[in-house]
């Protein structure tokens, strides 16, 4: 499976990308059917010495769809930390990925129709 990823706004960083590289195995080892992923690891402020926030988007490219997960640090200062931004952003991946197996399985949990209250003059 072809990994792209692209660094903004900081330099390239061959430790996170090893990490990137691994979680996308385990998705890969999850649903063998992704095409293909692309992650984009993004310095928000980056002239500034602390307080970095990372932001990380991964997309995968299924069989006819698409998960796109971008974790936006907001007010996060976890994600002072790149490595943190990345497994957060590839937990939800992996959260998405599951419910999409789900469904191709036919695994969703169909509730019957609620009753309405019984009218006794009927």
């Amino acid at each position: 499976m072809p990994v792209e990823i692209t660094f903004r706004h900081m330099e390239p960083s061959p430790a996170l990308e090893a990490r990137i590289r691994q979680r996308a195995a385990e998705l890969d080892q999850f649903f063998d059917r992704i095409t293909a992923t692309r992650v984009v690891v993004e310095c928000r402020h980056p002239r500034q010495h602390q307080g970095k926030l990372f932001e990380v988007l991964v997309d995968l490219k299924l069989p006819g769809s698409q998960i796109v997960v971008g974790r936006d640090p907001g007010m996060n200062h976890a994600h002072e930390d790149a490595q943190v931004a990345v497994r957060d952003a590839f937990d939800a991946a992996r959260r998405q990925l599951e419910d999409y197996a789900r469904k191709r399985r036919g695994d969703i949990k169909h509730h019957p129709a609620a009753a309405g209250p019984k009218n006794p003059n009927l």
